[in-house]
């Protein structure tokens, strides 16, 4: 929001940049890191993506989109059309011998169906006349909300993105905006949000399209079947929540929570149950709702990671914003997983997905030190009960580090004794074991850097352990060096205090790029540890982080514009958020210069004041740069507009502000200072009031081998002569992306774990659907040298070949055919596909794998549905790898299963 204080860490990141460049990295390749390039932290403030578990998990989907050939109605196909579409699928289906059953049936949005069915069916669904995509049905769980120990004030995470300034300055409430809430529902008698009843003052639309019992991944049948319902009140608490920050209004009252936007209206959508998970076509039924309901932004804190832009709730959600409705969601919470995590919606191409920087100040409760009388705020440790509120502990003694396992014992006898410890070299719970053996009756542990912390893994001993700021500590430490005598006085209060991650990108954040490699996340907003609305059975107000607070901040935000500027188009909103954003420095190293990942925070941080008041446009707001192309020595030129929207004439200077790469391990990158060499066709422009000009960014990616899956990125930087700056985002690939094989064995410590892909059977499956085992706890066994298979039942399971496949990489189309194993030719010269299905995501942990099931069909090109004899065959994997041609051999990863020999009885 400080523009001039975001111009200042620009200049300096460009001035300490200067000279650093990746020259040599392409001899050093990513199994040598990146030499002087690669940055390892000292003491990074958030943990580094580790999704490096190879343990064997089942991601296996049961359910599928089928899009028919047109457009759906939104696009202008019309109603005839589509339901002699939906006629002729049916029958075209059944003539086939397609055996699945209807989920639901779609057309405003999307056109087509969701189907149970199971993956032996999918190469004659593709093959069936009319069918122009099949896409696996992701189940989408609540998003998991990280609850803190503490009470942070929504106003910090308000005045981080200048919401307060909107509000209180400029006079903006988001009054006349109808924002859609898609999520649990919203307690529609909470105060803060209008209530009591439905509809009411605030809450005026919505409908409950699951019921309370709902829940997509639950083992009872009963429980997956939908029971909607009128009033879309709130019993998990994630979508009030949500709603508080796009829109809560205290109205006066003690006690109450101010939004974003505390004058709009609110539509419910609710599309989970009181737990568990949703289905994504439910996702795409809410929005059609939203549309008939007339929403102006409809918020999505929710999503399926590791997902393609293609997928059809990120394009039903584009086809929302071509009907004139801001779409705003958020990016996923999977930051741990790595690289090309983000999610679907937020994935869509005119989606805003929004990444979540950590809230700036907490509110936490604290103790008065004896005798000085300071306020010592505090953070309980992990799992220790909580402290009383009263009383005075026993004398403080400084115990040191306390670390026994490296060498580190206690420095003082603690017996009947406060224990005051210094954080660093081993556990929070071996410090606070330790003392609790040796009889202290509380521990106390600071920081070793500012701020506070909230220490995890620590089993309740029975004694109150806090973690306390790294100043307050040394002066603690201080006194008892002094010879006083240190007592600590328990207290309700409550202190504001500095988060130090605050106003970095949040450690759950996920990361882009796209998988097509556009630009994803698009900006970012505070989420991390935020103050909210909770349904009153639940307290009222609470605390939760995730993705899923930052997105209603950017919501609230569009509200406010929309508001101000009510001429904006629905198209034109993401822009000029982002050309406002303020880039923030790598959470992984605060103060050494490093501007975080374009690929991790999108545009930067959201300010709301100076998208309000902003004089001029930069278009487009972001680039995606793509591969790097070997024939111009990985150089491209991207054009932007910079556009004067002040009543005079400005001079507007050009300039270009590096952020850190990735490469290496997609589940745990790491990270490297290589930049880009950008120049401009001219650096500065002199516009008159409504005047433009166009300049010319010229790009060299930095070197890398394709080993290395270097993601670079940075801002173009446009720079009015009152200062205010304005930002466009730019990502790439340095290499060739198709070098990236998606289908790999599972890898630890450079052994192989599981060699996939592989034939197996199953030896133990709860869940099925038909043929497909999709209970994510079932026993598999790996056949590396085939077997025999009746295709019928033994012992109550399936008795067919499955491949197991682990994808490392997201994948434009998935084809399985079958092939004689005598002559290593299909079955059939007119095509033999067992399997066909597109846009298949990323396996979510480094040990994740999906399984196709072969039932001993195959269909033809033209749609024929055929069985093979008994005999043996072998299947062919063919992968056509992410934003690859389908007409270039080498942009096809195959695999060729031992032989699978078919033995009916």
């Amino acid at each position: 929001m400080n523009r001039s204080r975001y111009l200042g860490a620009l200049a300096a990141l460009a001035l300490a940049a200067g000279g650093v460049t990746a020259q040599g990295l392409a001899a050093q390749g990513a199994t040598a890191g990146l030499g002087a390039s690669a940055i390892d932290p000292i003491a990074p403030v958030h943990e580094i993506p580790s999704s490096v578990d190879t343990t064997l998990v089942n991601e296996t989907k049961g359910s599928w989109f089928v899009e028919l050939e047109s457009e759906p109605a939104s696009s202008g196909t019309d109603a005839k059309t589509l339901t002699a579409e939906r006629q002729d699928f049916r029958a075209a289906a059944k003539d086939a011998g397609v055996d699945y059953s209807v989920r639901r049936a779609f057309h405003t949005l999307f056109n087509g169906y969701s189907i149970n069915m199971d993956s032996t069916q999918l190469g004659r669904l593709q093959r069936t006349e009319g069918v122009k995509a099949i896409y696996p049905m992701t189940q989408i769980e609540i998003p998991e909300t990280l609850p803190a120990g503490n009470e942070p004030d929504l106003a910090t995470a308000l005045g981080m993105t200048g919401a307060d300034i909107a509000q209180n300055e400029l006079g903006l409430t988001g009054e006349g905006v109808k924002v859609a809430v898609m999520d649990t529902g919203i307690d529609v008698d909470h105060p803060d949000l209008g209530g009591p009843g439905f509809p009411n003052s605030r809450v005026v639309a919505g409908y409950d399209l699951v019921g309370d019992d709902y829940n997509a991944a639950s083992s009872n049948p009963d429980r997956r079947v939908p029971h909607p319902d009128a009033v879309p009140d709130d019993c998990q608490g994630h979508g009030t929540h949500v709603a508080g920050i796009v829109g809560a209004n205290a109205e006066g009252r003690d006690g109450g929570i101010t939004g974003v936007a505390p004058g709009v209206s609110f539509g419910a959508y609710r599309v989970f149950g009181c737990e568990g998970s949703t289905d994504a076509d439910i996702m795409v039924a809410a929005m059609e709702r939203a549309l008939a309901d007339d929403m102006d932004v409809l918020n999505m804190s929710i999503g399926s990671a590791y997902s393609w832009p293609s997928y059809p709730t990120a394009t039903a959600s584009d086809r929302l914003v071509d009907r004139g409705m801001v779409v705003v969601a958020s990016i996923g919470n999977s930051g741990a997983s790595g690289l090309y995590s983000a999610g679907a919606p937020g994935l869509g191409e005119k989606v805003i997905g929004v990444a979540s920087f950590d809230n700036t100040h907490v509110t936490a409760r604290s103790v008065v030190a004896n005798p000085s009388g300071a306020a010592v705020p505090y953070l309980g440790l992990g799992n220790v009960a909580a402290p009383p509120t009263e009383g005075t502990t026993d004398p403080l003694v400084d115990a040191g580090t306390v670390c026994p396992s490296v060498g580190i014992p206690l420095e003082a006898d603690v017996a009947g004794k406060t224990a005051l410890i210094a954080r660093g070299s081993c556990t929070f719970e071996e410090k606070y074991a330790t003392a609790a053996a040796a009889g202290a009756t509380a521990v106390v542990i600071y920081n070793s850097s500012p701020g506070l912390f909230s220490g995890g893994g620590v089993v309740d001993r029975d004694i109150p352990g806090i973690g306390i700021p790294q100043a307050e500590g040394k002066a603690l430490a201080a006194e008892l060096a002094a010879g006083a005598e240190v007592t600590l006085t328990w207290t309700a209060d409550e202190v504001s205090t500095p988060s130090p991650t605050g106003g970095r990108i949040s450690s759950f954040s996920s990361y882009g790029l796209s998988p097509d490699l556009a630009l994803k996340p698009d900006i970012g907003a505070p989420g991390g540890n935020i103050n909210s609305t909770l349904p009153l059975e639940q307290g009222g107000h609470g605390v939760n982080s995730g993705t899923s607070m930052a997105s209603p901040h950017v919501a609230g935000a569009v509200a406010l514009l929309l508001e101000a500027k009510p001429g904006l188009r629905a198209w034109q909103v993401r822009d000029v958020l982002q050309n406002s954003a303020d880039p923030a420095e790598w959470s992984g190293a605060p103060g050494a210069g490093y501007l975080d990942n374009a690929h991790r925070q999108g545009a930067g941080m959201l300010d709301i004041p100076g998208v309000v008041q902003a004089g001029a446009t930069v278009r487009p707001a972001k680039l995606a740069l793509g591969e790097s192309d070997t024939r111009t020595g990985g150089t491209s030129t991207k054009w932007v507009t910079v556009r004067n929207t002040t009543r005079e004439t400005v001079t507007y200077t050009v300039s270009h502000a590096p952020a850190l790469a990735t490469y290496g391990n997609t589940f745990a990158p790491s990270f490297a200072d290589a930049y880009a060499d950008v120049s401009f066709s001219r650096e500065s422009v002199t516009l008159r009031p409504g005047g433009s000009a166009t300049v010319g960014v010229t790009v060299t990616a930095p070197e890398a081998t394709d080993a290395d899956q270097l993601i670079y990125g940075g801002y173009v930087v446009v720079t009015a002569d009152d200062g205010t700056a304005y930002s466009v985002p730019y990502a790439g690939y340095a290499g060739d992306y198709q070098a990236i094989d998606p289908i790999t064995p599972v890898m630890s410590g450079g052994e192989v774990v599981a060699d996939l892909p592989s034939v197996a059977t199953i030896t133990a499956c709860a869940e099925f659907i038909n043929l497909d085992c999709i209970d994510p706890q079932a026993d598999y066994e790996l056949l590396p040298d085939g077997g025999t298979y009746t295709l019928g039942t033994v012992d109550g399971l399936p008795d067919v070949p499955y491949t197991l496949v682990h994808f490392q990489h997201q994948v434009e189309k998935l084809q399985v055919t079958v092939l004689d194993a005598a002559t290593g030719r299909p079955v059939d010269r007119r095509g033999a596909y067992a399997v066909d299905v597109t846009g298949v995501e990323r396996n979510e942990t480094a040990g994740g794998f999906t399984a196709y099931a072969w039932d001993g069909s195959y269909t033809t090109l033209r749609g024929d549905t055929k069985s093979v004899p008994d005999g043996d065959y072998v299947l062919s994997l063919k992968a056509l790898k992410a934003d690859g041609e389908s007409w270039n051999p080498e942009h096809w990863e195959t695999w060729t299963s031992p032989t699978i020999t078919i033995d009916r009885p």
